[in-house]
């Protein structure tokens, strides 16, 4: 069991570092500092700086299909789960302004240096986008499901990036009532 926390802590700081930094400008020993541990306890763990990005890419996944399912547990209707993915901007407003959005920015570092993960880290896009996908034909859009589904997911990462690059929370705060009130436009009417 302690092995398993020691290499969870592992991967948690890693996923941060990665986050904050970049995957390029995060090194071994800046992980093994942060997490306190010796080189030695550290390799024992992990053999390579691609093993530590392989099980931050699985943990955000894990972390966003268990976002997911409780999004489908809050929302009894589409438009209310769809709803939650716009707001995910304003409850990670602070990271995003510092940071940019996690997966976004991650999956465009890898995509720059043509990194062998980079479709497992573009695999976070295509759970968002099939997710998404799903919601809007619940919605009642079968025909146009996926287009409607690509839109939200560039305008929520063209969002988290514009925010990120001027450092403006007002700017999310208002994107995400337009978001809100153009998915109402596509609201069945009763």
């Amino acid at each position: 069991m302690k092995k398993q926390k020691t290499r969870d802590h592992i991967v948690e700081a890693a996923d941060l570092l990665f986050y904050q930094q970049g995957f390029e400008h995060t090194s071994f020993s800046d992980i093994s500092d942060a997490v306190q541990i010796s080189r030695g306890n550290f390799y024992y763990h992990f053999k390579s700086k691609d093993d530590i990005l392989e099980a931050v890419i699985s943990a955000r996944m894990d972390k966003t299909r268990k976002m997911l399912i409780q999004w489908e547990l809050d929302g009894s209707r589409p438009e209310d789960r769809i709803k939650c993915f716009i707001r995910i901007l304003v409850t990670n407003r602070d990271k995003i302004l510092n940071y940019g959005c996690p997966a976004g920015t991650l999956t465009t570092e890898l995509a720059k240096i043509k990194h062998a993960s980079r479709e497992e880290a573009n695999a976070l896009f295509t759970l968002f986008r099939n997710w998404l996908k799903e919601q809007f034909t619940q919605l009642d859009h079968p025909e146009d499901a996926d287009d409607l589904a690509m839109h939200l997911l560039a305008r929520s990462q063209g969002v988290a990036t514009l925010a990120s690059a001027f450092h403006d929370a007002k700017f999310i705060d208002d994107e995400v009532t337009q978001m809100c009130e153009w998915l109402n436009s596509y609201v069945p009417k009763e």
